[in-house]
């Protein structure tokens, strides 16, 4: 196989890749740079897009960016060049958080299993939207629940699927985020400041979706105050199908590694047609993270709920235009 080009609007279609990724309050902390000498994307944070309330150690935003980084990777298998990942390269900056090397051409013909699969997830990572709307009773099949797992696994990270009385459990923990959050007018503000109509980042009020008419499914309002419209209440699935993503450590890495399970998880079950909505307000409080493991058997480090399950496909959210996250390549020998 000819080893691929990189051009311009190759380059340009990676990092739209990248940046379709889920972030916390899409605030997409995130920034890019290509070494042509060696042909690698370093991915950068952009910490001045932290979200300092929600996020005091940064550990979401580590998520995103590692969900970016799974993006990425997809893209540039799709294009022709195997993806060599490196977390953390460079200590004396931890804001360079990963590096992507195009290392090409990638083996296969198009044809495999393997390639086959990841031209699905490449087509899934442009229609994956975050969904707050209620899903259907329609059940997830097991084996679905079972290939998400184990596509986590193959991300070094752990998916559970809790029985109901376990998931109901975590719901009221996320409610009773929901609360903390409102009592506290710092974190409500910086909520609020996320519900952007019309901007390049942030949540459209069109996406926040309905409250539950029965009170017994926690949907993050981001504090949202008239004039944003949303929906009348609407009754949500009696059952509920809750994910708990969780790694073995709870390091700067491993929340890195988190953040591309997770978005292997969302473009799996985005290739099969399942929403999901990302519940992560009891993770922003130090005393309910700890308590979202499960008391009868630990799962380690909590880093993400999820909601899964069908139901229509959610407004999409605006992502910042390449142009404003790509920096200028580094100068030869720098």
């Amino acid at each position: 196989m000819a080893t691929p080009t990189l051009d311009d609007t190759t380059l340009d279609r990676l990092i739209s890749a990248a940046v379709a990724a889920p972030s916390i309050h899409n605030s997409q902390p995130w920034r890019y740079r290509l070494d042509p000498a060696t042909l690698t994307v370093e991915v950068h944070a952009a910490p001045e897009r932290r979200v300092p309330h929600a996020d005091p150690e940064g550990r979401a935003l580590h998520l995103s960016v590692g969900a970016a980084l799974f993006n990425l990777r997809v893209a540039v298998a799709h294009f022709g060049w195997e993806p060599v990942v490196r977390l953390l390269p460079h200590a004396p900056d931890p804001g360079h958080l990963a590096s992507v090397r195009l290392a090409g051409p990638r083996r296969g013909d198009g044809r495999t299993a393997a390639d086959r699969a990841n031209a699905r997830l490449y087509e899934a990572l442009w229609r994956r939207h975050s969904n707050r709307f209620p899903f259907s009773d329609r059940p997830v099949p097991e084996d679905l629940l079972r290939d998400l797992a184990t596509t986590a696994g193959d991300e070094g990270v752990r998916l559970v699927l809790p029985d109901p009385a376990e998931a109901a459990r975590l719901l009221e923990l996320t409610a009773r985020a929901d609360w903390y959050e409102s009592a506290d007018p710092r974190r409500r503000e910086e909520s609020r400041s996320w519900v952007r109509d019309g901007a390049a980042d942030g949540v459209p009020s069109s996406a926040i979706g309905p409250r539950d008419e029965q009170g017994r499914m926690p949907v993050r309002d981001f504090s949202a105050a008239p004039p944003v419209r949303r929906p009348p209440p609407a009754p949500f699935e009696p059952h509920p199908v809750v994910g708990v993503l969780s790694t073995r450590q709870d390091e700067p890495a491993d929340w890195l590694r988190a953040g591309q399970g997770l978005e292997h998880v969302l473009l799996l079950a985005t290739v099969h047609d399942l929403r999901a909505s990302l519940l992560h307000q009891a993770l922003e409080w130090r005393e309910l993270r700890w308590a979202l493991n499960d008391p009868h058997g630990g799962i380690g480090h909590v880093q993400m709920l999820m909601r899964l399950g069908y139901g229509p496909q959610s407004p999409p959210t605006s992502r910042r235009p390449v142009r404003d996250v790509l920096a200028p390549p580094r100068p030869p020998g720098s």
